[in-house]
Formats: structure tokens, C-alpha cells, sequence
């Protein structure tokens, strides 16, 4: 069979490559074409585009590159003729997909969607769009099937693929990886500040405005896979911090603590049962616009998902040095930390177990033949 998979960011990558990997289990024959990076490149079949080329962020900033976002739309159509794939699987990125989505069912694609478009958050009337345009959706948070059920839409619950992800890494030694990048024997705070060039601007600064005042550990920034080493050092400066590229999972595995940015990160900064403090800053205008559409009680999802507030959520013009400080020693308290470590096994225990990957590979290939 053919498939053509979209996704557009880091994590849309990450959970793609977990996806083709099932997919060429169960079907050895599989000839995979994709939008996406650098580990679903790493498993086989055709990279069409890198998401790097796409990492525009918050509605302002998709404004300013639209021409280029048209473009990409045009030559994704293109693309998809050409290969005349069996099935189209969307990753996540609602923006790009939704738009790909109402034309490919038009032309009579078959159409799959892996990680559901947050209409839970805002603009549920993207709901009837949805039911229009894809065939089969694989939801990954435990609420989401319960949200499609008031729009009479049966979505499939396969439990979060971070979960698999993280049980199936190989387990870092502490003592080599401190040695290996200089990170000497002080405990981690480990610095999650994004995966895009806009939110780490906005946002790493500020987490590293508490470097001397809490010496006694040692701060280290998780690099994203899809910036350079240099664009984080004209933000570092001369702040006395240690750096990791790519190398994520293995620094939460050691961390005392975390300053991290809304997103998957806090998802799997509490499969590694780490303290956390989740930050998010946007542009002004961007801010503004989802203000004013996203009506959740919470940003973070480890919050919307436990429906209370297990971690500490620093927004826009609540995310100060002042107020990041305050935060930060608070789950550094041994009565705190033990409390969000339960908190964090009963959200565990909502995301469904192992298998999101298998499942969701075995229902795409079911829905081939019906």
C-alpha cells in the first residue's frame, strides 16, 4: 500500500516515525512519502519536505509567511496527485492539514488523522469540517473521545505515543552523559524553552535570569533538533549553563526540576516524573487573537488532562523572573514534589498504556479493505 504522511513540527516528527516503523511491521510492502524530519527520514520511504521549512508560529506569524504557507499548500497538492497515494495520515499541525484535508477528500483521497487538532481548545466548529473531510480520526488524549461524541463523530482513543516512545529509548548512564557534555555533579534544572525560534526568544531569557540566584544547581538547555547551536549562544550570552542538542529524553532522565514551554514537553517531562513549572509567552498580537478564542480553564495539558492544577502555568505577562522564581523554589519543597509525583501516575494511568503506534497502524490498514 501507499501511504503519504504529513507532519509539521518536532513532536508531529517523533510520533511519525513511531507510526511508519508500525507501519512497515505490519505491512513489510509499504511505500511511505512524507512531509516531516530528520527520525521519520531516519526509518525509510521519501522525505517530500522538511518541517524546518514550516516552523512558523501563532496566527500573527503565519500571517507574515503566508505566501510562503501557499506555496507549500500548492506543491503539497501536487505532490499528492503525483504519488496517488492509497491513504493520506495527518499529523497534528491543523493549520497545514485541515486545508490539505478539504481538498484531498474532494478529490477522493481516503483520509486518516493521527493527534487530533486541539478543537477542544478553540473554534469547536472546526468539529463540522472534520466530519466532512476525514474518514478515520486516532485520538491521543483520554477527553478527546468524549468531546467528538457531542458532535456525533466516533474517533478512535489509541493512548498517547509518548509513551511507547519514552519506554522504548535506551536508558542513558547518568555518570557518561554528565561527562560527555560537561555538566559536572550539581543537581538539573533542566531549560525546555520550545522547539521554535519565536517562543525560544521570547521565553529562554527569562528562564536563564535565575541562573545565580539558585547556584547551588546547574541549568542545561534542552537544544531543539531543529535550531543551531549558535542561535541559542546569542541568547546564553555569558550565563554559566550547560547545553544538550537533541538529546532530551536523556536530560529529563537525570533532572531535578524543569522550567518548560506549554506543549508536549510537559507531557513528557511528567513520563519522566520531573517538577515543573510550564511557561508560555507568544507575540503581543498572537497572544491577543487566542485570548480571545481559546476559552480553557488551563494551557498546559498535563492540567486539562488531570482537570485541576497539578503544575504551575506562567502566561504572557504572568511569566517574570519574579514569578518564575517563586515557582521554581516551590517545587524545589520535598511536600510539593511528592504531591505532583502522585498527581503525575494518575495522569499516566489516563493515557492509556502502551501500544498507540500498533493501534493506530492496525486501524489505518483495517480501513484500507473496508
Amino acid at each position: 500500500m501507499k501511504y503519504y504522511i504529513i507532519a509539521g513540527e518536532a513532536s508531529g516528527d517523533l510520533h511519525g516515525s513511531n507510526l511508519m516503523k508500525a507501519l512497515y511491521k505490519k505491512d513489510p510492502n509499504a511505500d511511505i512519502r512524507f512531509w516531516g524530519g530528520d527520525l521519520m527520514q531516519a526509518v525509510g520511504g521519501t522525505l517530500v519536505s522538511h518541517y524546518k521549512e514550516r516552523a512558523f508560529m501563532g496566527f500573527f506569524e503565519v500571517i507574515k509567511n503566508l505566501n510562503k504557507v501557499l506555496v507549500f499548500i500548492k506543491f503539497c497538492k501536487q505532490d499528492i496527485v503525483k504519488f496517488n497515494p492509497d491513504v493520506i495520515v495527518f499529523i497534528d499541525n491543523s493549520g497545514f492539514n485541515l486545508r490539505i484535508a478539504k481538498w484531498a477528500k474532494k478529490a477522493s483521497f481516503k483520509t486518516n488523522y493521527y493527534i487530533s487538532p486541539q478543537v477542544w481548545a478553540s473554534r469547536a466548529s472546526r468539529v463540522k469540517k472534520i466530519k466532512r473531510d476525514i474518514d478515520n480520526m486516532f485520538v491521543i488524549l483520554p477527553f478527546e473521545k468524549d468531546f467528538y461524541k457531542q458532535f456525533d463523530y466516533k474517533v478512535h482513543f489509541v493512548g498517547h505515543p509518548l509513551i511507547d516512545a519514552i519506554a522504548d529509548r535506551i536508558q542513558v548512564d547518568e555518570l557518561s552523559f554528565r561527562n560527555e557534555h560537561n555538566l559536572g555533579k550539581k543537581p538539573i534544572i533542566a531549560v525546555l524553552p520550545g522547539s521554535r525560534k519565536q517562543e525560544i526568544n521570547k521565553m529562554l531569557s527569562v528562564m536563564l535570569s535565575l541562573v545565580n540566584e539558585f547556584s547551588e544547581y546547574y541549568f542545561v538547555i534542552a537544544g531543539a533538533p531543529s535550531q543551531e547551536n549558535i542561535f541559542y549562544q546569542r541568547i546564553i550570552k555569558n550565563n554559566k549553563v550547560g547545553f544538550v542538542q537533541n538529546k532530551t529524553y536523556d536530560l529529563l532522565s537525570i533532572s531535578t526540576a524543569a522550567l518548560v514551554a506549554s506543549g508536549t514537553a510537559t507531557l513528557e517531562t511528567v513520563l519522566f516524573k520531573v517538577p515543573q513549572v510550564v511557561c508560555y509567552k507568544g507575540s503581543f498580537i498572537s497572544y491577543q487573537i487566542a485570548k480571545r478564542i481559546i476559552t480553557l480553564k488551563y494551557i498546559s495539558l498535563v492540567n486539562l488532562i488531570m482537570d485541576k492544577e497539578v503544575v504551575t502555568e506562567l502566561i504572557q505577562n504572568d511569566f517574570t523572573t519574579a514569578k518564575l522564581r517563586e515557582a521554581l523554589l516551590n517545587i524545589l519543597t520535598e511536600d510539593t514534589r511528592k504531591k505532583m509525583f502522585l498527581d503525575y501516575f494518575d495522569l499516566e494511568k489516563k493515557l492509556g498504556g502502551k501500544g498507540a503506534s500498533e493501534k493506530t497502524a492496525q486501524l489505518i490498514i483495517e480501513g484500507l479493505s473496508s
